[in-house]
């Protein structure tokens, strides 16, 4: 079986990238409302010291600015040209997708940082544990699919 992949055209490369932030952004939302319904329970100011108030005040922000970024695409789309695509779209849907991906993985980091701090009741293992999670998007997200493409292209 032949792997090699043919170019999409602009068009079908666009429909692919809003599809890619049509499918994100329910999850990015999702999470959004469980950082927000953690601040109004009552263990939140007895269970988290302010410091880590503060870290989940920098998580929501990591995560508003996924949110942000994965709806720039249509929002860029929308004002600059609805009835065309050019290869400037590509790029900067591509780049705010590619962001939104960093700061989510952060936010994610952070409040997973939280969460294991409270459970486990020792920073240490919290820290452990969150810079597990870190390196593992990492690889998933960044470096796997780099790897894959070089391999690809060498391949091609």
């Amino acid at each position: 079986m032949d792997a090699r992949k043919e170019d999409l055209s602009l068009q079908e490369a666009a429909n692919l990238l809003l599809e890619e932030c049509r499918t994100i952004l329910p999850g990015i939302q999702a999470l959004f409302g469980f950082q927000l319904i953690a601040i109004f329970s009552a263990e939140f100011d007895e269970k988290l010291s302010f410091g880590e108030q503060v870290l989940h005040l920098g998580a929501i922000g990591l995560v508003v600015l996924a949110v942000v970024l994965i709806m720039t695409p249509a929002a860029y789309h929308r004002q600059t040209g609805p009835t065309k695509v050019d290869s400037a779209f590509i790029r900067v849907t591509s780049r705010a997708v590619l962001v939104a991906m960093v700061a989510l993985m952060c936010g994610l980091t952070v409040d997973f940082y939280i969460v294991a701090a409270v459970i486990l009741l020792q920073t240490k293992w919290a820290i452990f544990l969150a810079a597990l999670l870190f390196v593992f998007i990492v690889i998933l997200w960044f470096m796997f699919p780099r790897m894959r493409a070089r391999r690809m292209f060498i391949d091609n």
